[in-house]
């Protein structure tokens, strides 16, 4: 009977042991130091706060991540290496998926981990990935470097230029009912509109609104089939619930159980409806881009 006890009593003392995780990165960007809300987590949906162990533990249950970064803020690189890391930690990873990648460099990439497994890593990375100047390798690298050693399958989410082109002439119709509403439709507009300072031509901007949710679906298409599970790395835009990759994983009938993060910079609210969790980081001094852009007289 004291045996039983006593087992009963050490296996409820395991059950208590608090999750742990990685160390965290140091900040980089410059900026909100001071808010309350740096490094903050948060459950949106219950607005609980979380630490980064609990946030790990939450996540490693889910068949699909999707996490969302500002392109440019180093410090979201930073934790989406901790976080690919720190999930591996928790469970087998079924895959990984970029968006930075196109399939034009799937096999390059897919070389890269053979020749990696084997004892046999690229010189140069980044030449062997012929990795794309519009994203900073010295962001990018770190995380990819890494992935490039697991075992995981590192995939492609987007779509190539000469599709994105095709797209672009032809504009083909989407199927489904959630990801192309009204609602959804105007928002992305405005956005197109506002990102590129209001000076995109009127006609032009259906076009544009294909491109962008083709390129949703296509994401929402290599997750459905990616090995599970499948973590991927976005635009902060594209992984928004409202809006774009997980209306399309509902058309694809593919969404049950996701669960999406988002890395916003302080300052940059975030909302349930967006995401399932926030992780709030230092900002970037702010920028107006529009400013820069040659005004015609």
């Amino acid at each position: 009977m004291r045996i039983c006890l006593l087992a009963s009593v050490l296996f409820l003392a395991a059950c208590q042991v608090p999750s742990v995780a990685p160390p965290l990165p140091e900040w980089q960007s410059p900026e909100g130091r001071d808010s309350a809300d740096l490094g903050v987590i948060r459950d949106l949906r219950t607005g609980e706060r979380l630490s980064p162990a609990q946030l790990l533990d939450r996540l490693s249950g889910a068949p699909r991540v999707l996490v969302g970064e500002q392109h440019d803020n180093p410090d979201h690189h930073a934790l989406e290496l901790w976080l690919a890391q720190g999930l591996a930690e928790r469970r087998p990873q079924g895959s990984v998926l970029m968006e930075m990648i196109n399939p034009d460099q799937q096999q390059r990439v897919l070389r890269a981990q053979a020749a990696t497994a084997a004892g046999e890593p690229p010189a140069d990375l980044k030449e062997e990935l012929a990795w794309q100047k519009g994203w900073d390798w010295s962001l990018y690298g770190p995380l990819v470097g890494w992935l490039v050693q697991q075992p995981a399958p590192l995939l492609s989410a987007n779509l190539d230029r000469a599709e994105i082109m095709k797209i672009y002439k032809s504009r083909p119709k989407l199927s489904g009912k959630a990801s192309t509403g009204a609602e959804v439709r105007k928002a992305l507009q405005d956005d197109i509109r506002e990102s590129h300072c209001g000076l995109l031509p009127k006609k032009q901007i259906p076009a544009m609104l294909a491109v962008q949710q083709q390129r949703d679906r296509r994401m929402a298409e290599q997750l459905k089939k990616a090995p599970q599970p499948a973590l991927l790395f976005a635009g902060g835009f594209h992984v928004r619930r409202d809006l774009s990759v997980p209306l399309h994983l509902q058309d694809l009938e593919a969404g049950q159980g996701d669960q999406v993060v988002m890395l916003a910079e302080v300052g940059k609210p975030v909302s349930a409806q967006q995401a399932d969790y926030v992780w709030y980081t230092p900002a970037l001094p702010p920028q107006d881009h529009c400013a820069k852009i040659p005004r015609k007289q």
